[in-house]
């Protein structure tokens, strides 16, 4: 058996409702004094005021941040710590997409162990302590909640991650009646952002690992079994329930065994044209999957099988080839852009994509095959 150690967030409420028992939750924490952080959008549309009536009969003050932007720069995230530290806040909530609850994580860190950002990028720089963290992921796809992962966007258009064990937060809230009005478009995005984790960790060349292994297979075989019926009809909260689990079996698994190239060609992506995440993984996943075939053909068919039983009689060369195909189906039916010509990048751009994916060696050390920055143009090319 090899040897590895597996980290996790230590609890995790799966739950219908559960974000109206937050108050309790909090106060579970010691929490008397929360700092809420949020998105305009889901303050605007009401889904956080279940929590606020919750944590208010629970007699826990709460001051609500909802000034968070996607792929937050770290002007948003300084802010949001800024105002963290003026309330004297002992607890943070993140509550919405992988933005907010990343926000959240270095809200909780910074308001209780003031650094500077630039300076704790990276693995295992960060120090604590940090302030008690709850998260509530509105959306089925960043697994944020049991991630020790934050990224941001620098004033260069970099995506940067904190790395550290610190992130992790002391509760996880799953209610899947908080996804229920998501948008097609979004629950598309995100969905394939979970799979993409999920695969990715899977074939990782680093900390790959029986419990991984496990979960990515099953988050996998929830996503990919759900990921339909979520965009075309969104509000059977069963199926919404399944989406929000696979995302956070597949974060658990990515949290430990990391993923690879498609997130490290489509970090350069988010960072120049400001796209979201899911969607920028999207776009570069059918070229990295073919790339990978030759390292990663056992794994493909390991993966295909657990979707597609009928694969089990086939050899592992066909399974694979199913296996990308069976993905390929799945991501060309989601209501997005499939090109990269389409979302506004233009082809004399790509070198300049290449350059800075191969900055992102975080993340190439683990994929299954080695990129060079002449396989990176190629792969830009491919999904151009």
């Amino acid at each position: 058996m090899p040897q590895f150690t597996f980290e996790t967030t230590p609890k995790i409420i799966c739950e219908q409702g559960a974000a109206k028992r937050l108050g309790e939750i909090a106060r579970g924490l010691g929490m008397s004094q929360v700092f809420l952080v949020t998105d305009i959008g889901l303050m605007k549309a009401g889904l956080i005021d279940g929590a606020l009536t919750s944590l208010s009969e629970a007699g826990v003050k709460v001051t609500v941040f909802s000034d968070v932007l996607a792929d937050p720069p770290e002007v948003s995230v300084q802010a949001a710590v800024k105002a963290a530290a003026l309330v004297h806040a002992d607890g943070v909530i993140g509550f919405g997409g992988g933005s907010s609850l990343d926000t959240a994580k270095l809200v909780a860190l910074l308001a209780k162990t003031p650094q500077e950002l630039p300076t704790i990028y990276g693995i295992g720089l960060a120090r604590g302590p940090r302030l008690p963290l709850i998260q509530v992921p509105t959306t089925a796809g960043t697994g944020s909640e049991v991630t020790p992962i934050a990224i941001l966007t620098t004033p260069s258009h970099e995506k940067k991650g904190v790395v550290s064990p610190l992130l992790y937060p002391d509760v996880a809230v799953l209610d899947s009646l908080l996804t229920l009005g998501l948008p097609p478009v979004i629950t598309a995005m995100t969905g394939v952002d979970a799979m993409v984790h999920a695969i990715e960790a899977f074939t990782s060349r680093s900390k790959k690992n029986a419990l991984s292994d496990a979960l990515a297979i099953k988050a996998l075989q929830l996503l990919y079994a759900n990921l339909p019926e979520a965009v075309s009809d969104g509000k059977d909260a069963q199926v919404r329930e399944n989406m929000l689990l696979g995302s956070l079996l597949a974060g658990m698994a990515f949290a430990n065994a990391p993923v690879g190239a498609v997130h490290a060609l489509a970090y350069p992506l988010g960072g120049h044209y400001q796209l979201p995440h899911g969607l920028t993984n999207s776009l570069v996943l059918l070229p990295v999957l073919k790339f990978n075939l030759p390292a990663a053909e056992s794994l493909y068919a390991e993966l295909g099988r657990a979707i597609l039983p009928e694969l089990n009689s086939v050899s592992d060369e066909l399974a694979a080839v199913d296996f990308i195909e069976a993905i390929a189906a799945h991501v060309i039916t989601m209501p997005y852009a499939q090109r990269l010509r389409e979302v506004g990048v233009k082809e004399h751009e790509l070198e300049m994509l290449a350059r800075d994916a191969m900055n992102v060696q975080r993340l190439l050390i683990n994929n299954p095959r080695d990129v060079q920055f002449a396989d990176a143009l190629s792969l830009y090319q491919s999904a151009y």
